[in-house]
């Protein structure tokens, strides 16, 4: 069957895949409300829609904790099972959460399916981003530290290797040699990432003098878009998630006012802590920025929510007190969902103004509404953006009197 998502599709390389049909499960827990989970369940749906997936149905279930050998309970697990014997076509369960090795096994067993959790769903996209040696480095190094704890859900037999004269003594399990060999890899990886991360290192001191702009922002709100129209490239966008897995650094002049600005990886609710861990280095460009913008997409009804779960990244990463813009992108998508037809200029305005006051206030940042699509409030953001610059130089070079 042909996949509908179309979206840069003509750059796509290799075999064409067929669409795989899927079943989502999410648990409803303690301190969380359905329409909480039905938000992640439809974040696990566009992931598995990006990974090239159509979701069947999805199944949610109120339980204090998840159960240890299932996720689930019983009776929703019987439910699931039925549901998958009598749709042929489904071959995958996505789980909202991360699954240890045994949980994988027994569901397996049970429901015939593949079974997938939103960490491998993530890494899977991510595995299909990767285009440069760092990246595709990165992604294998978080594959692996996921895999590690999970080794043991992969074997069904744990004998010695190989038994018979000459081969007796203490010897090493099967699981136990994949555990090093896995280990070792892992270690490789790391001193390859390091080499990689000196030769950034020597990059990011060439141009250490310019100040640096930094796009910030959740996964699929314009941040890429946003930087074609600011530095007048041509860097990769689509609408799906992580569209975006390698930095983009483009040297940027408004008003004659030079700097660096560099387009990240988004981010995601329930990011796996590895996966952030693998691409430190890559949010380098984030930490050691001088400036950051943080698009958000103001169509989203969870926008306040995405702008917490960035928030809480940058400060894993030690950035969160840099000059920051927040940056309300798709706001024509915002009027088309929210305004009524008989709605007046004045009203729209009015609700726009409150809109904006009270971001402000929320979240103490400078806020701007703009439109990647229309171009709305894109020169506005041109000059906002080269006054925080010159800021900035002035702080780094007071003893330099600047004329731009």
């Amino acid at each position: 069957m042909a996949n509908d998502w179309t979206l840069g599709e003509k750059d796509k390389k290799g075999l064409k895949q067929e669409t795989e049909h899927a079943v989502l499960v999410g648990l409803i827990q303690k301190l969380q409300t359905e329409e909480e989970v039905g938000e992640y369940l439809d974040e696990l749906e566009f992931l598995a829609l990006t990974a090239g997936a159509k979701t069947a149905k999805r199944f949610t279930q109120k339980l204090p904790h998840p159960d240890s050998r299932t996720f689930i309970g019983k009776g929703k697990l019987e439910e699931v099972q039925a549901y998958i014997e009598e749709h042929e076509d489904i071959s995958m369960a996505i789980f909202d959460d991360d699954l240890s090795g045994k949980q994988v096994n027994i569901l397996e067993e049970f429901l015939k399916v593949k079974i997938i959790d939103r960490s491998t769903l993530i890494l899977d996209i991510f595995a299909s981003r990767a285009q440069t040696a760092q990246a595709k480095t990165q992604v294998e190094l978080a594959q692996l530290q996921y895999l590690l704890p999970r080794l043991r859900g992969l074997w069904t037999h744990l004998e010695r290797q190989r038994g018979g004269i000459g081969m007796r003594g203490p010897g090493e399990k099967e699981i136990e040699t994949d555990r090093r060999i896995v280990r070792d890899k892992i270690s490789l990886l790391k001193k390859k990432l390091d080499k990689i991360d000196q030769q950034n290192m020597t990059q990011r001191k060439q141009r250490g003098q310019m100040i640096r702009v930094a796009l910030v922002g959740y996964t699929n709100v314009g941040k890429s878009t946003l930087m074609n129209l600011l530095s007048k490239s041509d860097v990769f966008a689509e609408n799906k998630l992580f569209a975006t897995l390698d930095t983009t650094v483009r040297k940027v002049v408004i008003d004659r006012m030079p700097f660096l600005l560099s387009d990240t990886v988004g981010f995601i609710r329930k990011l796996p802590h590895h996966l952030i861990e693998s691409f430190k280095s890559t949010l380098d460009e984030v930490r050691e920025s001088d400036v950051l913008l943080h698009v958000v997409d103001i169509a989203h009804p969870q926008h306040e929510d995405h702008i917490r779960t960035v928030n809480s990244t940058l400060k894993d990463l030690e950035a969160l007190d840099k000059p920051t813009l927040l940056v309300f992108n798709k706001i024509d998508l915002y009027r088309e969902r929210n305004y009524d037809d008989y709605l007046t200029e004045e009203g729209k305005q009015e609700i726009e103004n409150g809109l904006k006051g009270s971001l402000q206030f929320t979240f103490d940042q400078e806020c701007m509404f703009v439109s990647a699509h229309t171009k709305e409030n894109i020169n506005a953001l041109r000059d906002r953006l080269s006054a925080i610059v010159k800021e900035q130089y002035m702080i780094r070079y007071p003893y330099q009197a600047k004329h731009w």
